[in-house]
């Protein structure tokens, strides 16, 4: 299934995307009173959120917010492989073992954190030259009136398309950095900038299958913010406890 090459990762068969999410489901209902708990505590921040910045006029921030979740959900999801990697391992789990993760390298770690970040700043900066230079010198109007002037009108396709042509950019960069980097650091004593390496090269063996991974996690995330994020209570633990196993997979770890 999987050829071990410690300097670029493993070779995974196209379908195996398939079987992380099958292994993610069931460890999602092995613990699902960390899991659901997880994911509702995650729902419950993200909608603060989106009330804070409707009750402070920053509404307009929500569409680039809610994108660049993706820069950042590799991180947020630490407590979720740590659930699984207890799992596997037949250790205790619980909601403090979820949230008090105890990892090899929490500097490392933590560095990372910081790039991952930093992409997501970065990703906010050029969202808002990007609704300057399509909008105009017209402020930025209510949630409700971007929406149809996105989809509606000549400029806003072009903002549509500049923007998710960039962002795309920034994500498959995040993502390749991070799909294995991020789990490695939890169990590995290892610095960050090998770890981000090495999941760069995995991600370059196996582009097509972590392609194919990045679009069902993009559609699973999309499904969760649609539903005015109700479903992250299930779809973000779902991807949390895959992206575990994908890192296993891809490492034979």
């Amino acid at each position: 299934m999987a050829h071990t090459d410690t300097a670029a990762g493993s070779r995974v068969a196209l379908e195996q995307p398939w079987s992380w999410l099958a292994a993610g489901w069931q460890d999602m209902w092995r613990a699902p009173h960390v899991s659901l708990a997880y994911g509702g505590a995650f729902t419950v921040v993200s909608l603060l959120l989106t009330a804070g910045l409707f009750a402070t006029g920053f509404e307009y921030l929500l569409p680039p917010l809610a994108a660049g979740f993706m820069f950042v959900g590799p991180l947020a999801a630490v407590g979720l492989y740590e659930t699984s990697r207890r799992l596997h391992a037949g250790e205790p789990v619980s909601l403090r073992h979820a949230l008090f993760v105890t990892t090899w390298a929490p500097g490392q770690l933590a560095f990372v954190g910081i790039v991952l970040a930093l992409f997501m700043l970065a990703w906010m900066r050029i969202a808002s030259l990007l609704f300057a230079l399509f909008m105009g010198t017209q402020g930025f109007p209510p949630l409700a009136e971007i929406l149809p002037w996105l989809f509606f009108t000549r400029e806003g396709l072009g903002l549509l398309a500049v923007g998710g042509a960039i962002g795309a950019v920034l994500a498959a960069a995040v993502f390749a950095i991070s799909v294995v980097s991020v789990p490695m650091l939890m169990v590995r004593d290892i610095d960050a900038v090998t770890a981000m390496i090495v999941s760069v090269r995995t991600a370059r063996r196996n582009a097509v299958v972590l392609a194919l991974w990045a679009w069902l996690i993009a559609l699973l995330t999309g499904l969760g913010l649609v539903t005015l994020f109700i479903g992250l209570t299930l779809t973000f633990p779902l991807v949390g406890h895959a992206s575990w196993h994908a890192y296993r997979d891809l490492t034979q770890a």
